[in-house]
């Protein structure tokens, strides 16, 4: 599943439902690396990340964005 929400971050919904039937793997795209580390620790136990990948694509500014890879746990998917 490829997630890029808004600068907001996931909605509680959203969460609630990828732990109720998470996926094998997730990338998560995002603009603001508070929300992504606020989503990463929500998903935590259903998902262990991976691997993660900031890109400046808006050079001498403080915008960067980030790709985090997310794989469901064990005993999630089962």
């Amino acid at each position: 599943v490829l997630l890029n929400p808004p600068r907001a971050g996931l909605a509680p919904a959203v969460v609630a439902a990828l732990r109720e039937r998470p996926p094998r793997r997730l990338l998560y795209v995002s603009c603001d690396p508070a929300t992504l580390a606020r989503a990463v620790g929500r998903l935590t136990g259903a998902f262990r990340l991976t691997r993660v990948q900031p890109f400046d694509l808006f050079p001498q500014t403080a915008h960067v964005e980030t790709v985090a890879e997310l794989v469901a746990e064990p005993c999630a998917t089962t």
